[in-house]
């Protein structure tokens, strides 16, 4: 009976049938579709149970500081061109991850926070800063970004492989200020949240990262210009530079620890001024966060460099560079005991023995070859896997104060979730969300009019 109401022919039949097919084919391939490599990461999911226990303390426990040790600090901030860490002040609480609250997702009346003057006056200091870090940079580049193109330039100043060893990736610095930075705080200066949120966004997104390159190269051009002090000091009065290339050159170091004191400043003030505003207050948090992990781990980028044979191991295809932590190293397999300092970076691990001056390569492992295991809240066996038998100690691991093992647990946890999530990625064929809906529409068009 219905068939002779409906009248389908088999083509109507086979045509509304094979997107429902193709539909189905795609998600089997998509279940089947697994590297081997996929399988092998999966098992680093084990770090996670292993961890949880200390990720539940995610932040920081911070002190509070008066605004007048805010200032004071601002002076030891950059000392001989290092970032020293900043604490947060009253951000006790605040987390990574966006708090979802009736609070926060319903916006506030920020005139409050500009009634405040002081506050009004470190948002306007803020941004003068900002745009004076920009012309500082674009006129430091103008005065020596082209010292090799002269005549009476020496050798180790020409080429570009010289001019960046000099300079290091300060035009990279320039280019993120001069047109994202900058033009975001000018686009927001009436809406804080917006303002705090988009920065944050910078951060999420690893743009600051070139920070961290910049640190890397610290050492090779204090070294280069150390060298050539006084053909460098007779162009800076050639050009009537009252600064020098050396105040040029740590400026992006002096900006980078800036940005969290005057942060701190505004929440004081926020504060001791009793305002009632929270999404303000949790985006600000969230970004003086963000920036003191970076601060973070620019400081402990300047290590990098001194690792022997760190050309041959081709520094840039080890991926970001997250965390150096200093530990007493036990390899089983030499039976040596000696100082220790891991570097992680996004594709391996890296153990080097620390010597007096230098740090002595000694192992690299890939994330999905290795098993770590908490002994303990100062100590970590990192255990190589194998096809087919128990897993291979290789190192024990051992921390001055558990706190710097779980920093160290909790930064290698995220970096093997990362490498797991994109090694099940691989060898995946995703299915878009808009195909889909466009076969939906396709069925939905043939069966009304076709």
């Amino acid at each position: 009976m219905f068939y002779g109401l409906i009248q389908l022919s088999w083509f109507d039949a086979t045509t509304a049938a094979l997107p429902f097919i193709t539909v189905a084919l795609l998600q089997l391939l998509n279940a089947f579709l697994i590297d081997r490599p996929t399988r092998k990461v999966q098992k680093a999911s084990e770090l996670t149970t292993v961890a949880s226990l200390l990720a539940e303390d995610d932040t920081t426990k911070t002190t509070a500081a008066t605004t007048t040790n805010g200032k004071a600090s601002a002076a030891n901030g950059a000392e001989n061109g290092k970032v020293q860490k900043q604490k947060s002040e009253h951000c006790e609480d605040h987390e990574d991850e966006d708090t979802l609250s009736l609070e926060n997702l319903f916006p506030c009346d920020q005139s409050e926070i500009y009634a405040s003057k002081k506050i009004s006056f470190i948002i306007d200091e803020v941004i003068q800063t900002e745009a004076n870090y920009v012309n500082n940079l674009r006129k430091g580049l103008k005065n020596y970004g082209q010292l090799g193109m002269r005549t009476d330039a020496p050798e180790v100043f020409k080429g570009a492989e010289n001019r960046l060893c000099l300079l290091g990736n300060i035009e990279q610095i320039l280019e993120l200020h001069e047109k994202h930075i900058l033009p975001l705080m000018l686009r927001n200066q009436r809406d804080l949240k917006s303002l705090f949120d988009e920065f944050a966004v910078f951060f999420d997104k690893n743009e600051f990262y070139c920070y961290v390159i910049f640190m890397m190269n610290k050492k090779a051009s204090m070294q280069l210009r150390q060298e050539q002090r006084v053909w460098l000091q007779n162009v800076q009065n050639e050009i009537n530079d009252k600064l020098g290339i050396d105040s040029f050159l740590v400026q992006p170091i002096q900006r980078l620890t800036r940005y969290p004191l005057l942060l701190q400043q505004f929440i004081s003030e926020f504060y001791k001024s009793g305002i009632s505003c929270k999404p303000v207050l949790t985006s600000v948090c969230k970004l003086e966060t963000r920036m003191r992990r970076l601060l973070e781990v620019v400081n402990q980028a300047e290590d990098v460099p001194t690792i022997d044979e760190i050309a041959e191991l081709n520094l840039a295809a080890q991926g970001y560079f997250r965390r150096a932590t200093d530990f007493e190293a036990y390899h089983h397999r030499s039976r040596k005991k000696y100082a220790a300092k891991v570097f992680l970076f996004d594709r391996c691990l890296i153990c080097t023995e620390v010597r007096k001056r230098r740090l002595a390569y000694r192992h690299r492992y890939e994330w999905s070859t290795l098993e770590l295991q908490l002994n303990g809240s100062k100590s970590i066996t990192v255990a190589l896997r194998k096809h087919d038998a128990a897993p291979k100690l290789e190192y024990e691991l051992t921390a001055q104060e558990a706190s710097t093992v779980t920093q160290w647990l909790r930064c290698a946890r995220k970096i093997i979730e990362i490498e797991r999530v994109e090694a099940a990625m691989r060898g995946k064929f995703m299915l878009p969300m808009d195909l889909v809906l466009m076969v939906g529409a396709a069925i939905w068009l043939i069966w009304n009019y076709l």
